[in-house]
């Protein structure tokens, strides 16, 4: 055998090991990811449950477990709610939607679809291009049926991306309870000081409408205290213009406003076939 036959050869065996160790080392990583997909799932709803318990002040990250999660969140109910009207949806109106699953409804992925969102057009001050035409709440009550604390989604454009949290209101709907964020693109140690706790405890006893039923609160500018308002974070304006922007959108006529205006007045709760569901703490 010549020479360059051998090497020839050689390379060839090269190349086979080399091709045989990729696809074992395909198959393997591509093993381990589907495998561990369902434990991410059940990390990610802990994490978005953790956070809607943050927002209605009934978890500490300081002092609090996991395992508190799951009792505390019981306590709550998943409802959605028609924007438009601002109602609880019905069994009808869901079962013409194709929604057959409250508790696994995804209000951020239904904005994405046509069928099931409002586009937003050039009226769009939180910079997220439609709503869903049903968002999802969470409603703790009281010994009387009534609501005590209410837990809204809301999102909206910050500096790098989507600023993801829950708001949360006493049973009056009006006083704020807390605030959460559990996904955002904010720069660390400034935009993302909106997680620090320091921070988010301004919200606490503010009200998110005044006597007129106006929307009163929102971020100021970094050292312009403003009453019922939130002082924004030095050196993070646009992050805490996004934060302004997300809160006065979801809290105003094409957000909850609608709806929470119904609800002081009992109509949400007086319709019978509102959807509820009870629940499990396996979906956010």
């Amino acid at each position: 055998m010549s020479q360059q036959t051998k090497k020839s050869n050689s390379n060839m065996t090269t190349i086979m090991v080399a091709l045989v160790l990729c696809l074992v080392c395909s198959v393997l990583v591509s093993a381990v990811a589907v495998g561990l997909k369902p434990a991410q799932v059940d990390n990610q709803l802990l994490d978005r449950n953790k956070n809607i318990l943050v927002a209605a002040g009934l978890f500490d990250p300081a002092t609090d477990t996991n395992e508190d999660v799951q009792s505390r969140f019981d306590d709550f109910e998943i409802k959605l709610v028609d924007l438009e009207k601002g109602e609880y949806a019905t069994e009808d109106q869901l079962a013409t939607a194709g929604i057959e699953d409250v508790n696994a409804y995804d209000a951020n992925q239904a904005s994405k679809n046509k069928a099931l969102s409002i586009d937003l057009g050039n009226d769009d001050p939180a910079s997220i291009g439609a709503v869903p035409k049903f968002a999802k709440v969470y409603v703790k009550n009281d010994a009387d049926g009534k609501p005590e604390l209410m837990v809204l989604p809301v999102h909206g454009y910050g500096l790098w991306g989507t600023i993801y949290g829950f708001l949360t209101l006493e049973g009056d709907l009006n006083t704020v309870k807390g605030i959460s964020w559990y996904e955002h693109k904010e720069t660390p140690g400034l935009g993302a000081r909106i997680e620090e706790p320091k921070w988010r405890a301004q919200w606490e006893g503010i009200h998110a409408y005044d006597e007129n039923g106006e929307v009163a609160t929102g971020v100021t500018k970094a050292g312009q205290s403003r009453d019922n308002w939130v002082d924004g974070i030095s050196g993070a304006t646009l992050t805490s213009v996004g934060v302004r922007n997300l809160i006065q959108f979801w809290l105003g006529e094409r957000g909850y406003k609608p709806f929470l205006d119904n609800l002081r007045g009992g109509t949400p709760d007086s319709d019978a076939n509102a959807q509820t569901q009870t629940t499990t703490g396996e979906e956010a």
